[in-house]
This record gives structure tokens, C-alpha cells and sequence, in this order.
């Protein structure tokens, strides 16, 4: 299992080539050992092919997403877990403008994505994962995630430290047991905080004790809403880019980190 000191976490891109980009050139600045994506390459915003020679030649490390499952297997849609139909309806519109921008090479890469990755941050055993360990799809929400069920995804999954993306929406949990799970954020799209910055983790270690830390990460998100605009993807989505308050994708939140946001 490799082993490092210092790594950087993220999760969905969501077509967002531009915030990569950054992303990338801001690890060369802060140096780390080694670079990791939780999955959903695709959705939400323009021009998908774009964002897979920077994860190549970036090496970065990736894990499938639901988003990637589908695109690779050909799939009506993106598996996202959404219930409710406004939720279903916006989903449905992302995933099919990217299933039809996505090239078949893409695809068959997105194939050889593995479900979860794990190596060792010093002396902490580490679990990637989308969604949670048992289910790609599935939303861990800060609210509504109970210890005792995060303290068993460590323990059935023999990881001192879980970490996960899916809900966009990042939070860092110290548990009872001393494990610690983590939901990284993504850098897709704002985390409806009223900002366009987005967000990505560092780990790594203060002595022999884990450490998490999350960073904003600024990007040009205008010339981002304006090719969303000239590729005809919704307003909506244009608005929370532009805004950092999200406008979809909202009726899947509980109602503690619905009520941080404007809608």
C-alpha cells in the first residue's frame, strides 16, 4: 500500500475544467506527494472532454463516481439518488448534455476507474470512496449522519480515516473511536454558501495526530458561466456558478444545510 505525508482530496468536477486547472497548478505551489478525485468527472457544467488530459497528465488519482459509472456504461441517467422530480428533471438535463459531449475514449477510460482507493497518510489507514463505502450514490450529510454509522464504515471497512464528495458540501468528523471520516467538497460547483470560490482538502499529519484542513479555491467562474451560457446549459445553473447559491439539486438536503442557503 503506498504511503504518503501529504495529499490533496476533491471531489466532483462537474465538467469544471477551470477550477482544475487551478487546482492543479495550486498543488505544484504547495507541493504535496500526492493527488486524488473522489469521482463525478461529469455534469452540471461545459465542455466535459476537457477536464480528462488534465486529470492524465495530472496524475491524479481517481475514483468512480456514480456519474462515471453511468457515462462508461452507457446509462439513461446519472444514478445520481435523487427522489424528488425538480431534483430529477435538472439531473436528467446535466447527464444528458454530458453523455452527449463525452468522447467514447473518455467513456472507456471512465471504465477502468476503480470504486474505492486506500493507502496509508503516515501511520493512518485512508478509504476513498463517492458516495459512502457501501453504496456509490448514497448522501452523508453532516446533519444527518450519526457516529455510530460512520463509526461502522471505519470499522467494517478496516480505515482509520473515511473520506467521501457526492453531497458537494464539505465537513470533517472526529469520532469517538478516534477514527476520523471526512467529506472532501467539490470543486464543480459552489457550496451554496453565497460564494463562487470552491473548495478542496489537504490531509496530512501534526505529529502523529491526522489533520484536515480545507481550502477555498478561486477560479475564473465567469468565463465559466459564459461557456455554459453559450453551450445553452440552464440558467439555473449559470446562477449558482455566478451567485455561489444553489438554485437545483436542492430537495435531497436535510433541512439543517438547506437553511444556510438562500433558496
Amino acid at each position: 500500500m503506498e504511503q504518503y505525508q501529504r495529499v490533496v482530496l476533491f471531489g466532483g468536477v462537474y465538467n469544471n475544467y477551470l477550477a482544475l486547472q487551478q487546482l492543479l497548478k495550486t498543488c505544484d505551489r504547495i507541493g504535496v506527494d500526492a493527488i486524488f478525485c473522489l469521482g463525478d468527472l461529469g455534469g452540471f457544467g461545459p465542455h466535459p472532454d476537457r477536464c480528462f488530459p488534465l486529470l492524465r497528465d495530472g496524475r491524479v488519482l481517481t475514483v468512480a463516481g456514480n456519474y462515471d459509472i453511468s457515462l462508461a456504461q452507457g446509462e439513461e441517467d446519472c444514478g445520481c439518488g435523487y427522489t424528488d422530480p425538480r431534483d430529477n428533471y435538472f439531473a436528467q438535463v446535466s447527464y444528458d448534455y454530458t453523455f452527449a459531449h463525452t468522447s467514447d475514449e473518455n467513456k472507456a477510460w471512465m471504465k477502468t476507474l476503480p470504486p474505492q482507493r486506500r493507502f496509508l497518510l503516515g501511520k493512518h489507514s485512508v478509504l476513498l470512496c463517492h458516495g459512502s463505502p457501501r453504496r456509490t450514490n448514497e448522501f452523508l450529510w453532516e446533519s444527518s449522519s450519526p457516529d455510530h454509522l460512520l463509526e461502522k464504515f471505519a470499522t467494517d471497512y478496516e480505515a482509520d480515516v473515511v473520506c467521501c464528495t457526492h453531497t458537494g458540501v464539505k465537513w470533517h468528523r472526529t469520532l469517538p473511536q478516534g477514527r476520523n471520516f471526512v467529506n472532501v467538497g467539490v470543486i464543480g460547483r459552489p457550496e451554496n454558501d453565497g460564494q463562487p470560490q470552491v473548495w478542496f482538502a489537504v490531509l496530512d499529519q501534526d505529529g502523529d495526530r491526522f489533520r484536515c484542513r480545507f481550502h477555498p479555491l478561486e477560479y475564473d467562474h465567469e468565463q465559466l458561466a459564459a461557456e455554459m451560457k453559450q453551450e445553452g446549459l440552464p440558467e439555473e445553473f449559470i446562477a449558482t456558478v455566478l451567485t455561489g447559491w444553489w438554485t437545483t439539486c436542492l430537495e435531497i438536503m436535510p433541512a439543517k444545510e438547506r437553511q444556510r442557503g438562500k433558496f
